[in-house]
């Protein structure tokens, strides 16, 4: 009799989690180069920021850039997020109907625009040229370089540390590169002979982080990035330009790479398999994600658009809406506690 319960407490689990709604918005930087337009995007925008409105739907989040190539939020405020586009950084503080070009004309093209989670009036963004930090929500912008080289601080890609105000990693031509001072000063804590394209934290670890590079193949660091050991199950040949956690399963890992196509891990990064069955040939996955919900995978394949997966990448289908679409970016929002 209590096998029996257990057993219909489990199904009962099963369920309610199966049924439950999402606790996270997904929101992506999307271009079409060839045209088309979203689905959902009532004023016929094709360019931008969209936010997933249903399953496999998108809708048009009210700018039309047809190089946005990175959106964060206020963890505080559930209207205000902030765009790195061709043009600088956008600013909305109420959801979207309208946004404001915040920077100035000689802090134009970000890669890469992160807020500091601990202290989210301060925002940090990545230019071909170095770093700017905004102390007011955007409104007054200052560099910050001090302990970057004069060559090599190309900035792709910014993380803040969730955990600790004023910690913020940064990928760059010459390695990654940390501030513990809110960006008063810089030093390098990895080199690396190519660009560092994503550098990503751990929701079930702080202390770990992953790199991934150009040519240099992926890099951990278990101690905040005081120290990196590179993942030698990772090929090292070709561009790796993502990396994703799943948030739900900490064995679990996904890389995008050029050649490869999506690399999965599940045992934290001991072995990588890929996983491309229905993904269009070659499969040049350009971004991937794990949705922190339901554990489903997400990945941007270059000239083709957007697929999804429902079992771990083993088999694959098309997301209609975005056919075609350049993927840059996927950014999960919690729907509550902001």
């Amino acid at each position: 009799m209590t096998r029996i319960l257990s057993s219909l407490v489990l199904l009962a689990l099963l369920a309610s989690q199966a049924g439950a709604a999402p606790q996270h918005d997904l929101y992506l930087c999307a271009a079409f180069n060839n045209g088309s337009r979203v689905m959902g995007a009532k004023d016929g925008s094709s360019n931008g920021v969209f936010v997933r409105t249903g399953p496999d739907e998108f809708g048009h989040v009210g700018i039309n850039y047809a190089l946005a190539t990175s959106v964060t939020f206020d963890p505080r405020e559930a209207n205000v997020f902030y765009v790195a586009c061709l043009s600088g950084v956008l600013r909305t503080l109420d959801g979207g109907k309208s946004w404001r070009l915040v920077t100035g004309w000689d802090e134009t093209e970000p890669k890469s625009i992160a807020v500091d989670f601990q202290e989210p009036d301060t925002v940090y963004t990545g230019l071909p040229d170095g770093i700017v930090v905004s102390r007011d929500r955007g409104q007054t912008w200052q560099r910050r370089e001090q302990g970057l080289p004069e060559r090599g601080k190309y900035t792709q890609v910014v993380r803040a540390d969730r955990t600790r105000r004023g910690r913020v990693l940064i990928g760059c031509e010459s390695g990654i590169y940390l501030t513990e001072n809110g960006a008063a000063s810089w030093k390098r804590i990895l080199s690396t002979a190519d660009t560092v394209d994503d550098i990503q934290q751990s929701p079930h670890d702080p202390q770990q982080w992953i790199a991934v590079t150009q040519s240099a193949g992926a890099l951990l660091s278990r101690d905040g990035g005081a120290t990196w050991k590179k993942i030698d199950a990772v090929p090292s040949d070709k561009a790796l330009y993502n990396v994703a956690f799943d948030a739900r399963d900490p064995r679990r890992l996904v890389i995008a790479s050029w050649s490869y196509g999506l690399l999965v891990s599940e045992d934290a990064g001991t072995t990588w398999t890929a996983r491309n069955a229905g993904l269009p040939e070659p499969a040049r996955v350009w971004r991937a994600a794990i949705d922190p919900d339901n554990g489903e995978f997400y990945a941007a394949v270059f000239g083709h658009g957007l697929y999804a997966s429902g079992d771990a990448g083993r088999t694959w289908r098309t997301v209609p809406g975005l056919l075609g679409a350049s993927i840059q970016t996927f950014t999960f929002v919690p729907k509550t506690g902001r």
